[in-house]
């Protein structure tokens, strides 16, 4: 009867824009959600007629589950069930918002290091490990959103923090499959990936956070560096997983990637911003692969590069309770094919609660575009709301 009391007075003092919380005393449940929704506009390029994405969007129906048992056991599972209900309605994967976002469990009873194990972000890139609610944009920048290297996997983590949490180490094995892995098996080849970072804030401890909304008297600085490596050379015959490749067929290779990100920010008086830049080198063990662009060994010396940076400046207005954020992209999808990509985008967000309860606006510009990757539009703006229960 005392556990059924404990969590009856747990949700009365909940309030609104608060999570939901059961005690036991000895295992702690917190409950939260959020709900986003924008309309999408874009301006075709000459010659293109198909308005089909000019269309209201439901981005996001979450709800996340994080406990606590004991001093040594953490979890948490997050579901979103509009990716899950347009994957079952034939829509494209979005690998930025998968239906299925986070199911893991960490053990903190190893003084040494803590252990993590299950399904959930990778320890990769800075900017794909800010959470999408604290952010002006509706989208990440393409680089690293997802269909070049993957957000999420299913493995190992083991990680580490040093000197009052300013530094901290994290190495993993994952799958290499990504989104991909909830399929079950791995491919034939059946090699995992590695991948590790390493990263450290002064003169405090640093949050994955886009904007400085405590407007900090003392500036902030961190650095990150990371990489990751996997061998997947597919047995004669054998083929990887259906979409596997991603968008761009970088996300897994017919042998050897090695991808390496650098990663810098910083935060003061309300200003904020951050420099990411990411390397990809394929060596294909077939001389036929699509990677090579149909070059001859000669030419491609039997390796290809593809790589690009991310550009972000903030400022938290906090008297209007309003968030200012541009962002420049660059982006070389192959060396082997000349030109690269670039694209510029502001976005403006208002606080009518906090990030509880958002209004978002964002503008998107194509500067330039490769040949292998064209585009039908050149403009597009999206404007909506986010809404969280925490």
């Amino acid at each position: 009867m005392k556990n059924y009391i404990l969590a009856l007075a747990s949700l009365a003092t909940a309030t609104s824009f608060a999570q939901l919380t059961l005690s036991n005393g000895h295992h702690v449940l917190e409950l939260t959600g959020e709900v986003s929704a924008y309309y999408n506009y874009r301006e075709l390029k000459s010659g293109e007629f198909d308005h089909k994405k000019d269309r209201f969007k439901l981005r996001d129906a979450q709800i996340e589950l994080e406990g606590r048992v004991g001093g040594d056991w953490n979890y948490e599972l997050q579901v979103d069930f509009a990716d899950m209900a347009a994957q079952n309605n034939g829509e494209e994967f979005d690998p930025e918002n998968p239906g299925l976002m986070e199911a893991r469990i960490k053990y903190k009873g190893l003084r040494f290091m803590d252990v993590e194990v299950g399904y959930g972000k990778l320890y990769y890139s800075r900017a794909s490990l800010v959470p999408f609610d604290y952010s002006a944009f509706w989208q990440r920048a393409e680089l690293v959103r997802g269909s070049i290297f993957s957000q999420r996997d299913v493995g190992i983590t083991v990680m580490k923090n040093f000197w009052k949490q300013r530094a901290n180490i994290y190495l993993g094995a994952y799958t290499g499959l990504g989104e991909k892995s909830l399929g079950g098996d791995n491919d034939p080849s059946g090699n995992p990936e590695f991948i590790g970072r390493v990263d450290v804030s002064y003169p405090a401890r640093a949050r994955f956070r886009d904007i400085d909304d405590r407007h900090s008297p003392i500036p902030l600085f961190a650095l990150g560096v990371n990489g990751r490596f996997m061998n997947k050379k597919l047995p004669d015959g054998e083929v990887f997983p259906t979409d596997a490749y991603g968008e761009y067929g970088w996300k897994v290779v017919d042998g050897k990637r090695y991808v390496y990100g650098f990663d810098a920010s910083f935060m003061y008086m309300g200003f904020s911003g951050s420099f990411e830049m990411h390397q990809i080198k394929a060596q294909p063990q077939h001389a036929d692969d699509p990677l090579f662009l149909n070059t001859t060994p000669d030419q491609n010396h039997g390796y290809v590069l593809m790589g690009g940076y991310v550009a972000q400046l903030n400022y938290f207005v906090k008297s209007a309770r309003t968030i200012l954020s541009a962002r420049y992209e660059e982006l070389d999808l192959n060396d082997l094919n000349p030109g690269n990509s670039q694209r510029i985008s502001g976005a403006i967000a208002y606080q009518i609660q906090g990030y509880n309860a958002m209004v978002k606006l964002q503008y998107f510009n194509i500067i330039k575009e490769e040949s292998i990757d064209p585009l039908k539009w050149e403009n597009q703006l999206r404007l909506g709301i986010q809404f969280q229960f925490k």
